[in-house]
């Protein structure tokens, strides 16, 4: 039994997972809810299907790229599971879930799931169709030439929050959009399932979630104070 928690984008979800099935699954697509739903929707999962903290095998986390503010919470709440019920904590990177998640829209020759970032940036990866990531992950600017050389080898699917704003500019016959497509800890069952039985663990004191980029805070140029610094 592994617990899989997904917070990396405006998506708050919990899936509970027997092997690589899902036996109970809670999420929101409020914004910023991350933090009032996590624990409350970890609670409601684990009383629903009758399962003891105790009884889980793992607890698995989206690790990144995404959001800030919501990888800090997951990934936080992730190690004190993990800690307080002495279990392996797995880390699956966010848009390996995306994948699997990509593979249930139809049959590609490549998947490329996008997370918006800021304007036109998306954080994004390639997979081919058996999973095998043939482009690593990296915040890209997207333009008209965007992965041309490898929409020239076969047909790819972009999907993901980020995907819409860049169907206007990938004009290639190769390429498909879904907008349709929501982010889910269910898609963590079979590469947190992977991981428990290769026993791809995380040190859980020393684990940090993978942004990508650092968190650039902003500080208003007016004074608060009406008075010139």
């Amino acid at each position: 039994m592994i617990l899989c928690i997904e917070s990396a984008t405006t998506v708050c979800s919990v899936a509970l997972c027997s092997g690589d099935s899902v036996v109970g699954l809670k999420e929101s697509t409020e914004e910023k809810s991350h933090a009032a739903l996590l624990t409350v929707f970890i609670e409601e999962i684990l009383k629903s299907t009758g399962t003891e903290t105790a009884s889980l095998d793992a607890v698995a986390v989206s690790k990144g790229p995404g959001s800030y503010t919501g990888l800090r919470i997951g990934v936080s709440t992730a190690k004190g599971i993990a800690y307080a019920a002495d279990i392996p904590l797995i880390a699956v990177s966010t848009t390996e879930l995306m994948y699997h998640g990509g593979r249930e829209l139809g049959e590609y020759d490549f998947y490329c799931p996008m997370i918006d970032a800021r304007r036109m940036e998306v954080y994004t990866s390639v997979y081919d169709r058996d999973g095998n990531e043939i482009k690593d992950i990296s915040a890209e600017i997207i333009g008209k030439d965007s992965f041309r050389e490898i929409l020239d080898r076969g047909s790819m699917l972009f999907f993901g929050d980020g995907a819409g704003k860049c169907e206007d500019l990938i004009n290639h016959p190769s390429a498909f959009f879904d907008q349709s497509f929501r982010i889910s800890s269910s898609y963590m069952c079979k590469p947190s399932y992977k991981a428990l039985v290769n026993k791809t663990f995380e040190d859980i004191a020393y684990f940090e979630p993978f942004y990508l980029k650092d968190f650039i805070a902003t500080i208003p140029r007016k004074n608060i104070l009406g008075k010139n610094s």
